[in-house]
């Protein structure tokens, strides 16, 4: 049963001494918005670490399989969707709309990536499209951040080819190793990071789009499992040291006495997602001053140089609050219902 309650949330993560999410069309350099120098997250990053922890959790097999994967063939399992649900793929990828539904049905059933976020299924034999229940807006920083670029230096060498051919032997790469200087061994590399960045998503989620793919409690609760522990497997020196540091959900109830119209409050909401979502009203996040000028800083350079503070008053009626809490390893309920 696919899950019966909107919901929003906001994803609080860090980075220090590390490049977040790196922007191909400048080099790779840390995002930046270049109107006031925050910085920014893609939400496509953000889902790939979630991904990356499903597949690591569940060792990449159905249902929770994962559809978007490293170097893989996007139309290859929707071949094998034809295949299993249609026991061919149609002639020319051209199939009926019923053939497309049990395709993507059955796509929908085997993949958790299709269930939540949905996918494109029309680039080889057609199934269709799905529309995700589970979208996430761009993190974007608290504070402006300042990239920088840092030379190294690489105690190897990797020969070109035109020092030496792709097809030498290991015997020709030693012979050529041993005429070269000791100083053309060594090159020199570059790195691009922040010194330190606190970051902010919003996500959204329908009841109304999880009913076409059947996005259930269950896959729910893996979604929080992943936000709250996919940075603990994404480790590299690019990334520096990256941690999620806050996880606050917004589950609409509902406020009607009778059943069936709470049910559709539920679905439908019992307030704007700005009203939750939009830092100052029931999640705020200060620069601790006090905690900076201990340190002798003048801007955050550590999660303790800001204070998160949760307004109960401002929630609304017919909306509960949950919290992740590291203690049980699961979200708690902070507030019952506004």
């Amino acid at each position: 049963m696919s899950i019966q309650n909107r919901y929003e949330f906001l994803y609080l993560f860090d980075c220090e001494n590390g490049n977040p999410n790196g922007d191909p069309d400048a080099g790779n350099a840390p995002r930046i918005d270049p109107e006031d120098m925050r910085g920014l997250v893609s939400d496509v990053a953000l889902k790939r670490r979630i991904r990356n922890y499903v597949q690591a959790a569940y060792d990449n097999k159905a249902p929770n399989a994962i559809f978007i994967e490293h170097l893989t063939n996007l139309n290859k399992p929707i071949a094998l969707a034809h295949e299993k649900a249609n026991g061919s793929v149609p002639k020319d990828g051209k199939s009926t709309k019923v053939q497309s539904k049990k395709a993507r049905d059955w796509l929908c059933a085997n993949f958790y990536d299709i269930r939540t976020f949905g996918a494109v299924l029309s680039t080889g034999a057609n199934a269709g499209q799905v529309r995700g229940p589970v979208q996430m807006s761009f993190a974007r920083s608290m504070d402006s951040v300042l990239p920088f670029d840092i030379g190294i230096t690489r105690v190897a060498k990797t020969p070109t080819s035109k020092e030496i051919k792709r097809d030498a032997t290991y015997q020709e790469h030693v012979e050529w190793e041993e005429k070269q200087p000791e100083d053309e061994l060594r090159t020199m590399g570059r790195k691009n990071l922040i010194p330190y960045g606190l970051y902010v998503a919003k996500g959204f989620i329908s009841a109304n789009l999880a009913e076409s793919t059947n996005f259930s409690d269950n896959d729910l609760d893996l979604l929080w499992e992943a936000l709250a522990k996919m940075y603990d497997h994404d480790r590299s020196a690019s990334k520096g040291y990256m941690a999620r540091r806050g996880l606050f959900v917004f589950k609409h109830v509902g406020t009607d006495t009778k059943p069936e119209q709470r049910v559709r409050q539920a679905k439908l909401g019992c307030a704007p997602a700005q009203a939750l979502l939009d830092i100052g009203k029931v999640i705020d996040i200060q620069n601790n001053k006090e905690a900076m000028k201990n340190d002798n800083e003048t801007t955050p350079r550590r999660f303790e140089h800001y204070t998160v503070t949760v307004n109960k008053k401002r929630i609304p009626n017919g909306v509960e609050l949950w919290i992740w809490d590291d203690t049980t390893g699961r979200l708690e309920k902070e507030h019952p219902n506004g």
